[in-house]
């Protein structure tokens, strides 16, 4: 994932994205992919052997027109946000290529067909979960939580964390102590997460005028809480193995990735740098991707031991 904006050439400066691709970049893809992953992980562990495939389509198909909506509708209400952020910068909302009824009515349409799709192939509690993590995300936390506190990343985490209950409840109709586990695991791991972008994009926040930690405490106490909360998340990635949920695969993945993942933040608590900061950024995702991943694999693996 690339972090910097290199100089357009002259041919780039000339040259316009399709309107299709244009839509497509106001679903933020990246993102949405790891809110599927952590749904269909959730859908997986649900049930003993694979679940319906039809029902299992159908609400992969249903979040990720959610998870969609959302973010093109938080392109829209922070584009003036995003065009003072470097990161952010291309964005079209940001550069003014969508209209704001475009970008609206966009967002709106695939909320709607992602909640019917939910309602009526999955069910009505999945379709209510899913629509209260839009709200959570789009409208509490982007409206709300990210403007006005420096813990904003922690609050808004909530919403963040809802894809594998929402996979949970799509496949059993309910939401069960595992899918909760699974929504704490990644409840922790956002904070130490974001705020390792922040630290090393503070100036952009700074600019855009948003409270987060790095611009209200400074470096330091960031850094340190990026350390406690790795280490709180460790111990909550206990909670599979402790439980029952998981087996002896997962909980050696567990311990490993959550040592390494306490290593980077002791080092950048440390001895900080931006290209450190950057290295704790990237490896948290691939953290959260394998602990989810080895979770998946000693579900199936575990009962043939």
């Amino acid at each position: 994932m690339s972090e910097t904006l290199a100089s357009p050439t002259p041919a780039a400066r000339s040259a316009r994205p399709s309107r299709a691709s244009q839509y497509y970049a106001l679903t933020k893809p990246r993102v949405v992919r790891l809110i599927v992953f952590c749904a269909v992980i959730g859908m997986l562990m649900a049930v003993p052997g694979l679940p319906n495939l039809a029902l299992a389509l159908a609400a992969t198909a249903g979040i990720w027109l959610v998870a969609a909506g959302a973010a093109a509708f938080n392109c829209l209400v922070e584009q003036g946000i995003d065009a003072k952020m470097a990161r952010t910068a291309w964005r079209p909302s940001a550069k003014g290529q969508l209209g704001n009824t475009q970008t609206l009515v966009f967002s709106l349409l695939l909320c709607a067909a992602g909640c019917v799709l939910l309602y009526t192939a999955v069910n009505a509690l999945t379709m209510w979960l899913t629509l209260a993590t839009f709200v959570g995300y789009a409208l509490v936390y982007t409206l709300v939580l990210k403007p006005l506190t420096p813990q904003n990343i922690v609050i808004g985490g909530a919403s963040g964390a809802m894809p594998p209950v929402l996979g949970w409840a799509a496949i059993r109709g309910e939401v069960g102590p595992e899918a909760l586990i699974m929504c704490l695991i990644i409840f922790l791991w956002t904070p130490p997460h974001f705020w390792a972008l922040a630290l090393y994009r503070t100036e952009d926040y700074r600019r855009a005028g948003l409270p987060m930690l790095p611009v209200t405490h400074g470096s330091e106490f960031t850094r340190l809480h990026v350390l406690l909360y790795t280490l709180v998340l460790f111990a909550a990635t206990l909670l599979p193995f402790v439980s029952g949920m998981s087996g002896a695969i997962y909980l050696v993945c567990a311990v490993v990735l959550g040592m390494g993942f306490i290593l980077y933040a002791w080092f950048l608590w440390r001895d900080y740098s931006d290209a450190l900061a950057r290295k704790t950024f990237r490896f948290s995702i691939l953290y959260l991707s394998l602990l989810f991943s080895a979770m998946l694999v000693d579900h199936y693996l575990n009962p043939l031991l």
